[in-house]
């Protein structure tokens, strides 16, 4: 596996397996930068091609990937994984332009392509010179590695507090201001605790922010295993983002969905995106059309309401909220078939010489 890391080199970066090679380090919102570094890597595919020798299909995480997979992958399957349609890719300046033609230069060269959410291919991708066939893997919690799937918690008792849980990757100003609001405006009967890395792009003084938000706890970046821990003390999960509003912020179908599911606690989205239409599918969840709805939603919500919420969560298949083992036979199965058939095109083509 090899990759570009986000941020600046420190001791503060996670470690990497023997097998993981670190190709470099780029940042948030630096688009000049990230092309610079993919360019070096093509211009001089040396080591590229090393890496990817023993490879029988190359699979590239997102499109600066897919610009070095397609440069090494040979006559070998070329699998092409998109989690998000970022704001370049829909875009009219120059830039995003140039950007948008070297997607549609490489999407025919896809052999399958892996996304997990089916806005993604409905929206976006059925608009673009794609001819692969889609496969969706939505992105349902995965335990850590050796422990078992997580049991859903009794809800925490907090004499009529209800707490909303704000966790993951932290990158949409507006959640941040508000749900300080939110707990400003309803200080000992709503709590709002927020977990995770804030995107310097988006939150430059982090620090600052939350000095002028005493009302928002924030417990620091975490690791995987304390998410019951995290999640324990919730009673609902914020999962409205509007960080790419009416794009890939509708289209997506987050993390903190499925996990905060996996762990009991109550979602709060809103209505008209693609989260809110699976939460509609499974009869769960709060749902809203706008954040003017969330404190009424909230507050007005009395203890059998709340249970009757966090009964709906219960009801949902657990292989719908948590990754199993058939995702990845699955997945095995596919690229199986795909090298299989490129060695038979390879000893067809070999014959008729």
């Amino acid at each position: 596996m090899a990759g570009f890391v986000r941020g600046a080199a420190s001791s503060s970066q996670p470690t990497y397996d023997a097998q993981s090679v670190v190709l470099g380090h780029t940042s948030d919102s630096r688009l000049v930068q990230r092309a610079r570094a993919v360019f070096r890597r093509v211009a001089k595919p040396g080591e590229l091609r090393g890496l990817a020798k023993a490879a029988d299909v190359i699979i590239a995480r997102n499109l600066e990937c897919l610009v070095m997979g397609s440069r090494v992958c040979g006559s070998r399957p070329l699998i092409y994984e998109c989690l998000d349609i970022h704001r370049t890719l829909l875009g009219n300046g120059a830039a995003e332009r140039a950007i948008q033609a070297v997607e549609a230069l490489l999407l025919p060269r896809v052999d399958y392509l892996l996304t997990s959410s089916p806005a993604f291919q409905r929206e976006y991708f059925s608009r673009r010179p794609l001819k692969a066939p889609v496969l969706v893997l939505e992105n349902r919690y995965r335990p850590p590695a050796g422990t078992a799937p997580p049991e859903p918690q009794p809800a925490p008792e907090r004499n009529g507090i209800y707490t909303i849980g704000w966790f993951g990757m932290l990158r949409c100003r507006r959640s941040f201001e508000v749900l300080a609001a939110l707990a400003r405006r309803n200080e000992g009967k709503i709590e709002v605790i927020i977990a995770g890395k804030p995107s310097p792009a988006v939150f430059p003084d982090f620090e600052a922010d939350l000095r002028a938000n005493p009302a928002l706890r924030y417990f620091g970046p975490y690791r995987p295993e304390q998410l019951a821990s995290l999640y324990g003390r919730c009673h609902f999960a914020w999962c409205i983002d509007w960080f790419e509003e009416g794009l890939n912020s509708a289209w997506l179908l987050p993390n903190r969905l499925y996990e905060s599911m996996a762990f009991g606690v109550v979602p709060i989205a809103l209505d008209d995106v693609e989260t809110g239409a699976w939460l509609r599918r499974e009869g769960a969840g709060v749902l809203v059309s706008d954040a003017s709805e969330v404190e009424g939603a909230i507050g007005g919500m009395d203890a059998a309401a709340y249970r009757a919420a966090r009964a709906a969560v219960r009801q949902i298949d657990r292989c719908k909220l948590i990754a199993g083992e058939d995702e990845g036979r699955e997945l095995s199965r596919m690229l199986g078939r795909l090298v299989a058939g490129r060695q038979h095109d390879g000893e067809r083509r070999g014959s008729a010489r």
